[in-house]
């Protein structure tokens, strides 16, 4: 998760005010869109699973809901995460090939 940037000197404070705006703009879209996935997954369990469970499914849903959410998370961080090293590893065979020429 990227920090809040304060700059060293006062030249440098237009890239760290766009850096922070950035930072905080990407931060607040991604509770947008995982309040959207969260009311589409309510939605879902609602449709689907409570008519199946019947009307005291109350707490069932709500496990079902929370397994859903928690698999979602773990899959996309892994993702995330395999994204995140394959490009530091570029990177780093990059910065090799750079101070051997």
């Amino acid at each position: 998760m990227s920090k809040i940037k304060t700059p060293e000197s006062i030249k440098d404070m237009p890239l760290a005010i766009v850096t922070n705006i950035i930072t905080l703009a990407t931060s607040g879209f991604g509770l947008v869109v995982a309040l959207a996935w969260n009311e589409a997954i309510k939605n879902t369990v609602t449709i689907y699973i409570d008519p199946l469970l019947g009307e005291k499914s109350g707490a069932i849903s709500l496990f079902i809901y929370a397994t859903v959410m928690t698999l979602l998370a773990v899959l996309v961080t892994m993702q995330l995460a395999r994204i995140q090293k394959t490009l530091e590893y570029k990177a780093e065979k990059e910065t090799d090939l750079k101070k051997k020429s």
